[in-house]
C-alpha cells in the first residue's frame, strides 16, 4: 500500500472516530436534557384557578420517598371527582381550561403535579418508571376531601400524563373511568417521533443512541414503559382514548395501539386534523360533549 493511501485511510479513520465521539457527546447531552427538568428554566404556573373565577386550595402531597408535590384542589357541591394530570415538562396552568369545564359540570377537580414539574420537588423525569407513588399520593389526598365519593372518581391525563394515568388506573381500583388524551403507547413506539420533535435530530441514527444514554442515566429500561401492557387491566372500568392525526410529539399510531390493547368497555376518538393535546382548544364543543359526557355516563 502506498504512503498516500495509508495517509488517506488514517485520515478517514480519524474523521470517523471524531464523528462518532461527537455523536456520542451530542446524544448523551440530549438524553440528559430529556430526563431532567431543572427548576431554573422549567415552566412554572403564573395563573391560578382564581383567574378563571374558581375557588381553590393550594395543596401538597408527599410521595413515598419524601418528594413534595404541589397542586391545586377545586371543590364543588358534588361527590364526583376528576384527577387531572398534565403532560411532559408542562405545568398545572395548562389544565385550567379543562378544570373550569369540569367544574362547570359539577365536578370537584384535583390538578396533580408529579415530581420535576412546575413547583414540585425533584429534577429527574422517569417517564412513568417511578412516578406511580406520586400519583397515588395525590389520589389518596383527593379522595379524603370532604364530600368526595370514592366510587365516583375519574382520571384525565394528557401526553405523558395520559400514559401515567393509564398505568395508575391499571394498578389501582379507585379510578372508575379514565380518559387518556394523546398518550404515548410506549417509549419504544414513540421514540422516533419524540426525538425529532424535542431535539431536532433525525431519528436514525440518533434515536437509538439517545435511548442508550437515557437508559444509563435514568436507571430504567425504556422498554418497560409500555402502556399497551397496562391498559388491558383497566377493564371492566371504561376508558376513552383520544388521538390526533396531526400529532408531532408522539406517534400518531399510539392511540390505535392503545385502543387495540384495551378491553371493553372502551372508546376511541381520532381526529385527523388535531395536534398533540389540542382537542379541547380545537374542538371545544365536541370535547365537552364527548369527554364530559363520558364522565357523566360512567360516574353517575
Amino acid at each position: 500500500m502506498s504512503r498516500a493511501k495509508r495517509i488517506a485511510l488514517w485520515s478517514t479513520a480519524v474523521l470517523v472516530a471524531l464523528a462518532a465521539a461527537g455523536a456520542a457527546k451530542v446524544t448523551k447531552d440530549q438524553a440528559h436534557v430529556l430526563l431532567t427538568n431543572p427548576r431554573q428554566g422549567r415552566y412554572v404556573s403564573e395563573e391560578t384557578p382564581a383567574a378563571r373565577g374558581l375557588a381553590f386550595e393550594d395543596v401538597t402531597a408527599t410521595s413515598t420517598d419524601g418528594t413534595v408535590l404541589r397542586g391545586w384542589f377545586i371543590p364543588a357541591d358534588s361527590p364526583r371527582l376528576i384527577l387531572v394530570q398534565h403532560g411532559y415538562k408542562d405545568r398545572l396552568q395548562s389544565m385550567l381550561t379543562l378544570a373550569a369545564l369540569l367544574h362547570r359540570h359539577g365536578y370537584q377537580v384535583m390538578l396533580m403535579c408529579v415530581r420535576a414539574h412546575d413547583r414540585s420537588d425533584g429534577e429527574r423525569i422517569y417517564m412513568g418508571a417511578r412516578e406511580m407513588p406520586d400519583m397515588e399520593a395525590w389520589a389518596r389526598l383527593a379522595e379524603a376531601k370532604p364530600g368526595v365519593d370514592p366510587g365516583k372518581v375519574g382520571m384525565f391525563g394528557v401526553s405523558m400524563g395520559g400514559s401515567l394515568a393509564i398505568q395508575y388506573t391499571a394498578t389501582h381500583q379507585d379510578v372508575k373511568a379514565l380518559v387518556a388524551d394523546s398518550a404515548f403507547s410506549s417509549l419504544e413506539d414513540t421514540i422516533d417521533t419524540s426525538v425529532k420533535f424535542f431535539t431536532g435530530l433525525p431519528p436514525f441514527p440518533f434515536g437509538p443512541m439517545i435511548r442508550f444514554w437515557a437508559e444509563r442515566e435514568g436507571g430504567f429500561d425504556p422498554r418497560a414503559v409500555d402502556a399497551k401492557r397496562w391498559i388491558g387491566n383497566v377493564s371492566p372500568r371504561p376508558v376513552l382514548i383520544m388521538q390526533g392525526g396531526a400529532d408531532q410529539v408522539v406517534s400518531v399510531t399510539s392511540g390505535q395501539k392503545l385502543f387495540d390493547a384495551a378491553r371493553e368497555p372502551k372508546e376511541f376518538w381520532f381526529e385527523p386534523s388535531v395536534g398533540h393535546g389540542k382537542f379541547l382548544k380545537m374542538m371545544p364543543d365536541a370535547f365537552e360533549q364527548r369527554v364530559v359526557g363520558f364522565f357523566d355516563r360512567n360516574l353517575k
